[in-house]
């Protein structure tokens, strides 16, 4: 190849090269989509676990929904309020008080107390379980099944099965909702951390069939209701509920309460 012909192609590969840099250039600033200082901000001040607990994809999703207005300052329920108070300060605005929550599983059915129809052998889920024509080995159809699928979901490492039941662990629990969007029983929720009285139960039959069933499950005899002096107890569906708001923690619902299921 002689010298003219190596010049010419160093040329048209340059220009060609040099062209399509302009161009990458000019299109860069043409479709560059700018991202609010705010947002990146708050992502720094997000916990960054990723759990999806707020409802967005992410950390990163949450940031810019927040950063853009569609989500309120104190939308990670990981980071509680310390991490609001930063994010609203990035937004200049108050992020208001905050109750910190915990989760709570409705169910003291041990295998001491709850009667099991069955020996289950087989594959630890309690979705598949729950799908099963019986409903699982255990003879209540409203307690938890212990076969540990809100503890695969944590990823906090907050919640195990103790004796055939989950149990949180309050300290360790940032209240992501995992667990409880796992639970085929819809048996754990979210509840102030300074709950001194929660109901351990969930059935709704009557209280003779719970008896059959589980030794320590609500029977409804609204024993508790009756005792209550600020209206927070009432028995729905033979099963009592303590109103929060207008719980004292005075205690008396769970010390007259023959089953002794409001802890």
């Amino acid at each position: 190849m002689s010298i003219t012909g190596i010049i010419l192609a160093a040329v048209i590969v340059g220009g060609t090269g040099l062209f399509i840099g302009i161009f990458l250039g000019l299109a860069d600033k043409k479709f560059a989509v700018e991202i609010d200082e705010r947002e990146e901000q708050i992502l720094g001040v997000l916990p960054g676990n990723n759990c999806g607990g707020c409802g967005y994809p992410g950390c990163s999703g949450l940031a810019a929904a927040i950063a853009a207005g569609e989500a309120p300052v104190n939308a990670c329920p990981v980071g509680g309020a310390p991490v609001a108070a930063k994010v609203g300060e990035i937004m200049g605005v108050d992020a208001g008080e905050q109750v910190k929550e915990v989760a709570f599983v409705k169910c003291a059915g041990t295998c001491e107390v709850a009667k099991q129809t069955y020996e289950y052998e087989g594959l630890h889920d309690c979705i598949m379980i729950n799908m099963m024509q019986t409903n699982g080995p255990k003879g209540c159809k409203y307690g938890c099944l212990g076969e540990g699928s809100c503890v695969q979901a944590c990823q906090f490492d907050a919640i195990h099965v103790v004796d055939g039941v989950a149990v949180v662990d309050k300290d360790a629990c940032k209240a992501c909702g995992k667990c409880i969007d796992v639970c085929p029983r819809h048996l754990i929720e979210l509840v102030p951390y300074e709950q001194k009285h929660l109901v351990q139960c969930s059935s709704k039959d009557k209280g003779k069939d719970v008896m059959s069933v589980c030794s320590v499950g609500c029977i409804g005899c609204k024993m508790c209701e009756k005792v209550c002096q600020f209206d927070a107890v009432k028995v729905v569906d033979n099963i009592a509920h303590i109103d929060p708001e207008k719980c004292t923690g005075c205690g008396a619902c769970a010390e007259k309460c023959p089953k002794k299921i409001i802890m």
